[in-house]
């Protein structure tokens, strides 16, 4: 294929087309969090499955309350027990929070709202809550609680178990293969010689592919040798579902991570995105294993895993990436010297909810990100937002 730079907006469509699901598995319900839902979810029970009260109190027949009313108590009901009798009129039910109503009783009076005098119990005052939660106000057997595709947070998993759904039908988590390229790389713990730097895209891509719900497996620093980088894309492949290049795939002397990968079979599908940071973005696939080449400038690898790479690997394991995005005014005006493409930069949010610009170097600045909230895109042709405009941002989480 051409290196033929396309739109962003299709680079999207072409990878998140290409995913086919991992497989299903069952995990348990302590271990599905970020896991992605494989199937549709019922409730095996109505939620609540009885009438329960909502307060500690008195069970009873709201036509006998009147203000001084007095009840005869029948039985304490503790939560988690049956209750032991019916209700007749002008009796109650001493009841705990969370406890079965009895039958008969349709309402719940406050402890608080009563006073015990020759035993019997003595309404003081009423109101119109009856403090009951009635059964399957929240759900009714056979009712669809989550469906497939869902990314499960505490949130769901707190679902899963009100309706008994241990294990977890799940898909696989993806195996995302990780391997830096360039002679100029070194390890992190090592002193940097004249003209070495530290490769830093290894470690940050790995935390990346972690958020997004995968196991990274790194390959480490392969030199700018095309049968170096023959040899750990053999190696990478036969181990992963994605492997990540980062570095070599634009168009110098040594950037050999696109031949490499057409001389094994790979198909690519796009080699140039028009997108500022990383237009020299590569992706392809040969039927069972997916490969990304990245720039190896760290911006440019952060970028384009977030808005390109992170809902591919979602979408792989089944899921809808769904990032979250706000609208908000900027608090000053931004500006760039070249509109040509589409630019994703650095913001913070305010205090007070604006858009604030800060300095950003360029590709090469991952410090910057250190520092932001959220990515604004600014459109092809725009050299220059106002302050005050109203921008979408992307929120990095």
């Amino acid at each position: 294929m051409s290196r033929t730079m396309i739109p962003f907006e299709e680079a999207c469509q072409i990878v998140l087309q290409s995913a086919r699901p991992t497989p299903v598995e069952q995990v348990p319900l302590s271990d599905c969090l970020n896991r992605v839902l494989a199937v549709d979810v019922h409730s095996d029970t109505d939620v609540p499955p009885h009438n329960l009260s909502t307060m500690d109190g008195f069970a009873c027949r709201r036509t006998d309350l009147s203000s001084g009313a007095a009840l005869r108590p029948v039985e304490t009901i503790p939560a988690g027990i049956m209750p032991a009798h019916t209700c007749a009129p002008g009796e109650c039910a001493r009841i705990m929070t969370g406890a079965i109503v009895p039958e008969g009783c349709d309402t719940v009076v406050m402890l608080e709202h009563t006073e015990e005098r020759n035993g019997l119990i003595h309404v003081l005052e009423t109101h119109p809550c009856p403090n009951i939660r009635r059964r399957a106000e929240d759900l009714r057997a056979g009712d669809r609680v989550l469906t497939a595709g869902v990314i499960l947070g505490p949130a769901h998993i707190a679902v899963l178990a009100s309706v008994g759904c241990d294990p977890v039908t799940v898909r696989a988590v993806a195996r995302v293969g990780i391997v830096a390229t360039g002679d100029e790389l070194i390890e992190a713990h090592e002193p940097p010689a004249p003209a070495k730097i530290r490769n830093s895209n290894s470690c940050q891509l790995s935390a990346q592919v972690r958020r997004a719900g995968c196991a990274p497996i790194c390959f480490g620093i392969t030199p700018d040798d095309p049968r170096a980088l023959d040899d750990v894309l053999r190696r990478a492949a036969a181990q992963c579902d994605v492997v990540i290049f980062s570095g070599g795939v634009s168009m110098g002397d040594w950037d050999f991570v696109p031949e490499i990968l057409k001389a094994n079979g790979i198909r690519l599908l796009f080699e140039k995105i028009r997108i500022k940071p990383g237009r020299a973005t590569v992706f392809g696939e040969n039927g069972k294993t997916y490969f990304f080449g990245l720039p190896g400038n760290p911006v440019s690898t952060f970028i384009i895993f977030e808005v390109l790479v992170r809902p591919f690997l979602v979408r792989l394991m089944g899921g809808d990436y769904r990032p979250r995005r706000i609208s908000a005014r900027l608090a000053a005006p931004v500006t760039r010297r070249q509109a040509d493409r589409p630019e994703f930069v650095p913001v913070n949010l305010t205090a007070d909810g604006l858009v604030q610009p800060f300095a950003y170097h360029g590709s090469a600045h991952i410090h910057a990100y250190v520092c932001a909230d959220a990515i604004l895109q600014i459109p092809e042709a725009t050299a220059r937002i106002d302050q005050g405009a109203e921008v979408q941002i992307q929120l990095i989480d």
